[in-house]
């Protein structure tokens, strides 16, 4: 009796499960045909649509991710932390308007006033000529630029004197001839500073109005690696301590060759490595230990100028720079080395 009761019961049971099991693949199958009814419509409203993103780079019509989202996965260097590409910029553009009124106060501070000497040795390498055409990228407060505008013009003005004075005991008449006529003379030197940062920019409007300089020169908000300039413009282009804080380097050498005419001259001043052993590591003492607190005191900033430190060192050293130079499309590219290898001067040509 008891026996047949638990039969029953087993087979109860039995029809039980398959009744369910059956259930549940009857339910499978309704999601399985509503997944399916699903991407057939989104692969149908994506055709109509185009296909794939224009702008945002979109891989395939059916992917998720664009290049855009890759990017953000990327990470690179700001100073010595780890963080995204597209935090980057942003973060470098903070520092620079933090410093921007301070900066070449502290530029004197840091360096001791040597970076005067620097900057002069890079127009005494460049030696522009009358007419020629400067694009000075990462320019900020307009150090290179008046620099360049003071050499060229006394340039011209010392060509005007020899060829005045080439006639001896020369008559009014003979000066008159001598000096070229207006159709003659070069066309006029032009400086462009080109930045990314618009407090930077400001201070250096602000420091050519009170140097009287209201010729020759303009500003352009600009980001390194895309320049807003057409091609083959520039006779020279300079970067001076600005090419570190790019993202991608690389893509700012490929924008300097673009930009510059054939025949045109790269010039890059930038922080590099040390050669003589004593003298890298009193070096590295002042910048770690020194150059933040000047920051905090001068600027009430320590960080940016910590970050300013840590970023030389994450630099590529002069031979690894030429190297990437030279990749960039530049010919003859060579470095010289000032004050012990502190800072190099790179230097190549567009053909």
């Amino acid at each position: 009796m008891t026996s047949r009761r638990q039969q029953r019961a087993f087979l109860t049971c039995s029809r039980s499960r398959k009744k369910s099991r059956v259930a549940q693949l009857g339910n499978m199958a309704a999601s399985v045909r509503l997944l399916v009814r699903g991407l057939a419509h989104r692969s149908v409203t994506s055709a109509a649509a185009g296909g794939s993103c224009r702008s945002g780079g979109c891989l395939a019509p059916s992917s998720s991710r664009c290049i855009s989202d890759a990017a953000e996965d990327r990470s690179t260097h700001f100073g010595f932390e780890t963080v995204p590409e597209a935090e980057k910029a942003k973060r470098v553009y903070k520092v620079f308007e933090n410093v921007a009124q301070k900066y070449d106060v502290m530029n004197d501070a840091m360096s001791l006033g040597v970076h005067r000497l620097w900057k002069d040795m890079l127009l005494h390498v460049m030696h522009p000529q009358p007419g020629a055409r400067l694009l000075d990228v990462a320019g900020g407060t307009g150090d290179i630029s008046f620099r360049f505008l003071n050499y060229v013009r006394y340039q011209q003005e010392r060509q005007t004197r020899r060829a005045a004075g080439s006639v001896q005991t020369p008559s009014w008449q003979d000066i008159s001839d001598k000096y070229p006529a207006e159709e003659d003379r070069p066309q006029e030197s032009r400086a462009v500073v080109c930045d990314i940062n618009k407090e930077m920019l400001k201070v250096g409007k602000q420091r050519a109005d009170a140097m009287g300089i209201t010729s020759g020169l303009s500003w352009v908000v600009g980001d390194a690696e895309e320049l807003p300039f057409d091609d083959d413009q520039f006779d020279i282009y300079t970067v001076a301590f600005g090419i570190r804080n790019v993202t991608h380097v690389d893509q700012a050498l490929q924008e300097a060759l673009r930009v510059l005419k054939p025949g045109g001259r790269f010039m890059c001043l930038e922080f590099s490595k040390v050669t003589n052993p004593i003298l890298a590591s009193l070096y590295d003492a002042y910048s770690f230990q020194v150059i933040p607190v000047l920051g905090e005191v001068i600027a009430g900033d320590w960080k940016s100028y910590q970050y300013l430190v840590e970023s030389i060192r994450k630099f590529p050293d002069q031979e690894e720079f030429k190297g990437m130079i030279e990749d960039a499309g530049f010919c003859c590219v060579q470095y010289f080395n000032f004050t012990g290898g502190v800072v190099a001067l790179h230097s190549g040509f567009k053909l």
